[in-house]
């Protein structure tokens, strides 16, 4: 009998432990889809390494990439508040002043873990990266993604120099 109340009360108790996990699972659902994210980006390295899988490029990317400053078919407050959405679609949120970076360092340890052992699976993986084509395809991404901030960064300095009340 005693034995029994004692596993009840600790059945209980990991019920409550089980019940405050999923509220705090529910209150920052964007941690745990992050970490999925990046998980999923380590474990698919190898496969980009030897040109098998391909990251595609949003077209508000390339158009950036293009040309980041041009004005052209945005004239009103409107239009540029929605050529910023779209950016931020593709780019994450942007900066916001004041904001607290919250960062794990056990997380690190384990993504920067991780990153090491997949990529030690591709012996020579920088030339491997070059012939395969990855390398030259991370370079034009990621020249897109700084294209794509600094035309974020240009639409929001002119969406506030012109005193636009418009949200992003």
């Amino acid at each position: 009998m005693v034995a029994a109340l004692a596993l009840s009360g600790v059945a209980q108790a990991q019920t409550k432990r089980d019940d405050d996990k999923a509220k705090d699972e529910a209150a920052s659902p964007g941690r745990w889809d992050d970490t999925r994210k990046r998980a999923l980006e380590i474990g698919s390295q190898p496969g980009r390494d030897v040109g098998v899988m391909k990251r595609d490029m949003s077209p508000i990317l390339e158009e950036a990439l293009a040309d980041p400053y041009t004005l052209e078919g945005l004239k009103t407050c409107v239009q540029l508040a929605g050529e910023v959405r779209k950016l931020n679609e593709a780019l994450g949120p942007d900066y916001i002043v004041g904001n607290e970076v919250k960062e794990s360092r056990a997380g690190k340890l384990a993504e920067a873990g991780g990153r090491t052992v997949i990529n030690s699976i591709i012996p020579f993986r920088g030339l491997v990266r070059e012939i395969s084509g990855a390398a030259p395809a991370e370079r034009r991404m990621n020249a897109a993604l700084d294209a794509g901030l600094a035309r974020r960064g240009f639409l929001r300095g002119v969406h506030y120099k012109q005193r636009c009340k418009t949200k992003f």
